[in-house]
């Protein structure tokens, strides 16, 4: 792996109980990230190909991470997102070479599918700056009772010259979805909408 990583935190979040309510079964998200080192830091590069491998490498691992921390094959997998913060010494763009050109395919590997666009969302930030990963239906973006979100912060990072990286998957919707839309059950998976 190209990637030099200092440590790799993993959340699960299970809501049991909503407003009263039983959530049953339970919304089971969970989000692992990487706390990477940049190799761009502090200087100006027109080829970020080295950070598009790394991403196509975290992709891997840290969906893998996602579904074993839920309990699930991959295919179970109802949503997912990913989320980049950049620390001191680097630039946005960085966050999108590892998000963007290669991080999808291995992901949507690992959970057998995902023809809806992955909802990402980017930073730049100190010591335990937190960010709200998006998440959406992995087949059917147009899914309301799966757009959400979780909340990734990493108490230590990013240190000056890192990057946290961060893959979320979940094994349901939101808790007690009732906005209407299209439902999970109505799910044609063609075109990644609907």
């Amino acid at each position: 792996m190209s990637a030099d990583i200092r440590k790799i935190v993993t959340i699960v979040d299970e809501i049991r109980r909503e407003m009263g309510r039983e959530v049953d079964p339970p919304a089971r998200r969970a989000v692992a990230a990487a706390v990477i080192a940049n190799p761009f830091a502090g200087r100006y590069a027109e080829d970020l190909a080295e950070l598009t491998a790394i991403g196509e490498e975290l992709g891997e691992l840290l969906t893998q991470r996602c579904i074993a921390a839920l309990g699930i094959d991959g295919a179970k997998a109802e949503s997912y997102g990913k989320a980049a913060i950049v620390g001191e010494g680097g630039e946005l763009e960085h966050a999108a070479a590892i998000l963007h050109p290669k991080m999808g395919t291995p992901v949507r590997r690992v959970l057998e599918k995902g023809a809806a666009l992955i909802p990402s969302a980017k930073k730049i930030g100190g010591l335990g700056t937190p960010i709200d990963v998006p998440l959406g239906h992995k087949d059917a973006a147009y899914v309301r009772s799966h757009f959400d979100a979780i909340e990734l912060r990493v108490p230590d990072a990013p240190r000056t010259g890192e990057i946290v990286v961060a893959i979320a998957v979940t094994a349901s919707g939101r808790p007690l979805p009732r906005v209407g839309g299209l439902t999970k059950d109505e799910i044609k998976g063609e075109d990644g909408l609907r």
